[in-house]
């Protein structure tokens, strides 16, 4: 007997729930589609995609299996290749924004009509959305309380590779050079490559790394953006390279082994939980507002300011460098995400959703539900105790955060008579169009964060009135 394994953010063979059935139920042919949910991602998140595709892939081949890969509707390919190889089993992993549920379930219906085992498995999350709910029965739209019930809540123990016997036979692919999945990211492919960590091997040894030498500080130091605090893995999460589950345990361990900030790095995964949680029930996160009311706020549209915002010249250094590492290795530091995304939603009072789509472009770690969820908790229409008094003062963050301004320094070449290689680097990673040279005059603050400030808190009290 054969069976398909549908692969789609679970880029690895240890801890797959889909692949142990596949593996269970018969040979095994591993199956990439590439339809409108990949086709769909922005630049940074499709070529990231392809790289760890394309990792798998050889990993796959190391050890005597192919992935086959197609090109358009998930459902047609999916009942193609099981006509053709006379599979008796499709076997895939869930996700959950509501483009990837429609077609998820579309398929399952297909494939059942067709007489044909269709098995969806837990492999993304620690939690299934709908298995955490208040006392009441609801969901919960505050992270505190969640976290509270989740903390003991029983979690599987990771499964181990299973043994994978393949059919003698392979159906025809796509060549994945021919997709070009990177086209997208022009010349910065080149200067963001050696910052990521693709595979499997790349994402346990970071936890290996990260609860060896830094869960202790994890709590005190993960907010200081130039020093290497944290684990990093969102990129890795982000397809599947490791599971929720591995890291998981793992961090119980390191906890129970007296590290004192491994229980914060708990939390912040349960983070990631939470923002799935909230986005299964809100399906429309990315697009509408979290709070009731909000949909009257004055938000001013995409602006010349978000423009110069997105290039990283707001003349505001804490949001400059933020934007700037970005581009240079796809990622951005937490503490910076929070200062560049308040910037923006409140000292130039741009739509969130503006931002929402900038960083769906430019991030190698995108995430849906983190993305959407975290542009709206700091815009303050989000799930937040404090919705719109926590403004951040860049300038009083870089004291606090980045006193000795290594991190400024580090992103910010303007100015500086022996610039850094990374802050160089940004100036060979953006758009030609946009004519910019580190030979520049540093710019000039796109608006005062006094009068930002103040602006923010009088739209605010006109929303209440």
């Amino acid at each position: 007997m054969v069976s398909i394994w549908w692969i789609r953010r679970d880029f690895r063979l240890d801890d797959n729930p889909a692949l142990v059935a596949a593996a269970k139920a018969g040979q095994v042919v591993p199956v990439f589609i590439r339809d409108i949910t990949v086709d769909g991602l922005g630049a940074a998140p499709k070529w990231r995609l392809g790289l760890g595709l394309d990792h798998l892939r050889e990993r796959v081949e190391e050890l005597g299996g192919k992935v086959v890969l197609r090109h358009g509707s998930a459902k047609d390919h999916l009942l193609a290749l099981v006509d053709e190889l006379g599979a008796t089993g499709v076997y895939w992993n869930r996700l959950y924004d509501k483009a990837a549920i429609a077609r998820d379930t579309e398929v399952k219906s297909a494939l059942k009509e067709a007489g044909v085992e269709a098995q969806s498995s837990n492999s993304h999350l620690l939690f299934e959305p709908w298995t955490v709910a208040t006392k009441t029965g609801s969901y919960y739209k505050v992270y505190t309380p969640f976290w509270k019930s989740v903390r003991d809540h029983p979690v599987p123990e990771p499964l181990t590779r299973p043994e994978i016997p393949w059919p003698d036979t392979w159906p025809a692919s796509d060549s994945l050079k021919d997709w070009q999945l990177g086209a997208a990211m022009r010349r910065g492919a080149e200067v963001v490559l050696p910052h990521c960590h693709i595979g499997e091997a790349a994402a346990n040894g970071r936890l290996s790394a990260f609860l060896q030498h830094h869960a202790n500080d994890y709590k005190t130091r993960r907010d200081f953006p130039a020093e290497p605090v944290c684990s990093g893995l969102s990129e890795n999460l982000t397809y599947g390279e490791i599971s929720p589950r591995r890291i998981w345990f793992a961090g119980w361990q390191s906890m129970e082994e007296g590290a004192k900030g491994a229980e914060h790095f708990l939390k912040e995964l349960v983070w990631r939980e939470f923002a799935y949680h909230l986005f299964y029930h809100e399906p429309d996160l990315p697009e509408q507002n979290h709070r009731e009311g909000w949909d009257d706020f004055p938000w001013r549209k995409d602006n010349k300011d978000a423009e110069r915002w997105r290039q990283g010249r707001t003349g505001v250094r804490f949001v400059d460098a933020a934007m700037r590492e970005m581009f240079v290795t796809g990622v951005m530091h937490n503490r910076a995400r929070m200062i560049a995304a308040s910037y923006l939603t409140k000292h130039l009072l741009t739509d969130w959703r503006v931002g929402l789509r900038w960083f769906e472009d430019c991030l190698i770690d995108w995430d849906p539900a983190s993305n959407a969820m975290g542009w709206q908790w700091v815009a303050g229409c989000g799930p937040d105790a404090a919705p719109y008094f926590r403004i951040f003062n860049p300038d009083g963050q870089a004291e606090k955060f980045d006193s000795a301004g290594t991190y400024l320094r580090r992103w910010i070449a303007e100015g500086q008579a022996r610039p850094t290689k990374t802050a160089l680097s940004y100036f060979e990673a953006v758009p030609k169009s946009w004519e910019l040279s580190p030979e520049d005059a540093y710019p000039e603050p796109v608006a005062s964060l006094k009068e930002g400030r103040e602006n923010a808190l009088a739209a605010y009290e006109t929303l209440k009135g």
